[in-house]
């Protein structure tokens, strides 16, 4: 305590003096018992062994440990050489990449390029020359390959079987062709049924009961097709199989009538002119004279439909056209020579079951005197002969009918089929050929067509 004339003495002490030294006594007691914890803490721990500490790593040491003896090494074995593999052909070693690891595919990055492919060597090909590409346009191949279906029969009419190929020799214009084809195995067929509706409701009524056995001869893997004409042609029914189906169609056919076939009515009062008062015509000076209107049968046309039809028939197959028919023939806007062309132009045979008139032998040869503007009665043995069907069959009564159906389909089914491809003609051309098929043994009857029209040369 301070004096007025500036001496300073004594008095009690202040009480922040007295905070202050009981502060200090504090800390320096907290810290004589920290130092005292943490040199026993040190004693604890020089006392336990090294080991017991976990993840502190223990001081290099100066002092090496003895070193263990090395065990003794094994000698390794001699590597096997396996055998190099060599070309046979040139003997040289193949060499062998092993296979690259495949990369994960990456969708961000694009895959590389293809690098060019050179197949040859560059220089080894010469460039094209602009003459021999024209030549290109102007090559001509011939493609005629002719099939000849043969039919070779005893006098009797029995079919001869056990043919070999050297018995067979085809003549084509004079010169003797090298077969490259032949087979005796049967053939599928493809039929078109030509019937003639024109002929006497007698004829034709005798036809309708044989349309069973018309359909029982044919197998299951034949095709039909059935066609009708008088004085026009009508398709009944396209190519399919004979079947039930087919046998209804032909049983609804029986009701259709034939013609009757009287003299036609020239007078009286059914005649087909007017009234008449003492044997003249009312209103006219002179009597007229009347004529019978012709009846057309268009055979032509009919045998012309079936052919168009069948050439669109596969060629694996047999084409046959059956007519069934009187043989007339009159007012067909096709003729014979245009018709018969398309038949040998794709391999058609036609056969004829021969009805009524055409069935007798006198009349067959009287009609082969045939008169301008008249009708034909001698047209189905042309067809018949020029295809290689043979001669028509010629029956009168129903049973006879029905087995002729059976024995056209075999014949037809069975025939020898002879091949060969005739050498270049000196100018190609689509002219037509004949062709002649021999046998080599004596009395046997052979059914061939006569001829074909080349086809033209491909360009």
């Amino acid at each position: 305590m301070t004096t007025k004339n500036g001496t300073r003495r004594a008095g009690k002490p202040k009480m922040w003096v007295v905070l202050f030294s009981i502060l200090g006594a504090a800390l320096t007691f907290s810290e004589v018992s920290w130092a005292q914890s943490a040199s026993q803490a040190g004693q604890e721990q020089s006392q336990q062994p090294a080991q017991t500490q976990q993840g502190i790593p223990d001081a290099p040491s100066t002092v090496q440990p003895p070193t263990e003896a090395p065990e003794p090494a094994v000698p390794a074995k001699p590597e096997e050489k396996k055998p190099v593999e060599r070309d046979p052909w040139t003997n040289q070693p193949i060499n062998k990449i092993p296979p690259n690891p495949v990369p994960a595919a990456d969708d961000s990055t694009p895959p590389p390029p293809m690098p060019p492919v050179k197949t040859l060597p560059p220089g080894s090909v010469k460039k094209p020359n602009p003459k021999s590409e024209e030549q290109l346009y102007t090559l001509v191949v011939h493609t005629n390959f002719v099939q000849v279906p043969v039919t070779v029969k005893y006098h009797d009419g029995r079919m001869v079987d056990g043919l070999e190929p050297s018995d067979f020799t085809v003549m084509e214009n004079g010169v003797k062709q090298k077969l490259t084809f032949f087979s005796s195995d049967p053939f599928a067929l493809s039929v078109a049924i030509v019937l003639d509706l024109g002929m006497s409701d007698d004829a034709v009524q005798r036809v309708n009961q044989t349309f069973s056995a018309l359909v029982g001869s044919f197998a299951p893997y034949d095709e039909v097709a059935l066609y009708t004409y008088s004085s026009t042609v009508s398709e009944v029914q396209d190519f399919a199989a004979a079947n039930q189906k087919m046998l209804a169609l032909l049983n609804q056919m029986r009701n259709i009538r034939g013609e009757n076939n009287g003299p036609a009515v020239l007078s009286g009062p059914l005649a087909p002119n007017g009234p008449i008062v003492n044997g003249m015509p009312v209103g006219s000076p002179t009597e007229p004279v009347y004529t019978p209107p012709k009846e057309s049968h268009v055979l032509n046309d009919a045998i012309l439909k079936a052919a168009l039809d069948l050439s669109k028939r596969p060629r694996t197959r047999r084409k046959m056209i059956l007519v069934i028919s009187d043989g007339r023939e009159y007012g067909s806007k096709a003729g014979y020579k245009d018709v018969l062309r398309l038949l040998l132009s794709n391999e058609i045979q036609v056969k004829a079951v021969a009805v009524e008139d055409a069935a007798i032998p006198v009349y067959r040869r009287i009609e082969r005197f045939h008169l301008p503007h008249e009708e034909i009665g001698d047209i189905l043995p042309k067809y018949t002969s020029a295809t290689g069907g043979g001669t028509p069959y010629s029956e009168l009564t129903r049973s006879a009918i029905e087995d002729i159906y059976a024995q056209a389909m075999s014949e037809s089914r069975n025939q020898y089929t002879l091949g060969y491809t005739p050498a270049k003609p000196k100018v190609p051309t689509a002219a037509y050929r004949n062709i002649e098929v021999l046998v080599d043994r004596p009395g046997l009857k052979i059914y061939a067509k006569d001829g074909y029209y080349a086809a033209p040369a491909a360009r």
